[in-house]
């Protein structure tokens, strides 16, 4: 790779590009499809984050390939005086890539996204099964000061 990486809005032509990075580790085989054609369910979902105006899909982008890809949410609340979260889900690099500073710099670009949009936390949740997400985030001043749970509906 000899071609700076920049980062972007998601177009819906990187919905394939997208599903096939989430869809690249043990856990996200088990839970997502990968295919000929980019299912109905992904191209909805990708359709009303794109409607949300507190939504940023984004993409990492090199030598004209998604290399990496995350999802901001832009979170208004009542606590910390009326404060807006910048909430950061499903973050990938191509594994490939990984070790080049590119989740870095990606990061360091999304974090630059919620403080333009008036954030004043940064915030993210992973699965305690991927260890080297964790020390990445950490390096990075994240820190695992709340617990998170979830409730599987389907």
């Amino acid at each position: 790779m000899t071609d700076p990486v920049t980062f972007r809005p998601a177009r819906r032509a990187d919905l394939e590009a997208i599903v096939g990075l989430i869809a690249d580790d043990g856990l996200g085989r088990g839970r997502e499809s990968l295919g000929d054609e980019v299912e109905p369910a992904y191209l909805s979902a990708f359709d009303a984050i794109a409607r949300d105006p507190n939504q940023l899909m984004a993409v990492a982008e090199a030598e004209g390939q998604v290399i990496g890809y995350m999802q901001i949410t832009f979170i208004p609340g009542l606590s910390r005086k009326g404060a807006w979260r910048g909430q950061l889900e499903s973050v990938r690099v191509a594994a490939h890539l990984r070790g080049r500073g590119i989740g870095a710099a990606f990061f360091g670009w999304a974090i630059e996204q919620c403080r333009a949009r008036g954030c004043a936390l940064v915030q993210l949740t992973t699965d305690r099964q991927r260890d080297d997400a964790l020390r990445f985030y950490e390096r990075l001043g994240f820190s695992a000061s709340h617990h998170g749970m979830k409730l599987q509906l389907i």
